[in-house]
């Protein structure tokens, strides 16, 4: 089960919504986020454009980072990078995001971004970025 605070936090994000997002599993330090690949979200050759993989890699790592703060907190972004390694062409973006280390004030984390089209998977997107606690 995915802690309440959790889902009703994503299910406030309207780009979630936008994006047919669903919050898949979140347990302590780690979030999987999943999505199809929408028309009315692709660049110019067919591909997801890099900004769905970004914002669903951002999101996995937040929501990552948010299950270890303390209840009462949210989660904003402080930075984050990303590696685009190949077009995001699929079916559907998993987004499978982690904690690399939670400090006191900032916590380091990590997301990969894969496109799924049947059995065939490819990581199509990396990020490493910092989370803070608001």
């Amino acid at each position: 089960m995915i802690d309440p605070r959790i889902a009703d936090s994503f299910a406030r994000q309207s780009m979630m919504t936008s994006l047919q997002a669903r919050l898949i599993e979140v347990g302590a330090g780690q979030c999987v986020i999943h999505a199809p690949l929408l028309a009315g979200f692709q660049q110019q050759h067919g591909a997801a454009h890099a900004g769905v993989a970004f914002t669903l890699g951002d999101s996995a790592a937040g929501y990552a980072a948010l299950s270890l703060m303390p209840e009462g907190q949210e989660v904003m972004t402080v930075e984050m990078k990303i590696n685009l390694l190949s077009p995001a062409m699929g079916h559907m973006l998993h987004a499978v995001g982690e904690v690399v280390r939670a400090g006191r004030r900032l916590t380091i984390v990590r997301a990969e971004v894969v496109a799924v089209t049947g059995e065939t998977r490819k990581t199509v997107a990396l990020l490493q970025g910092t989370m803070i606690g608001v």
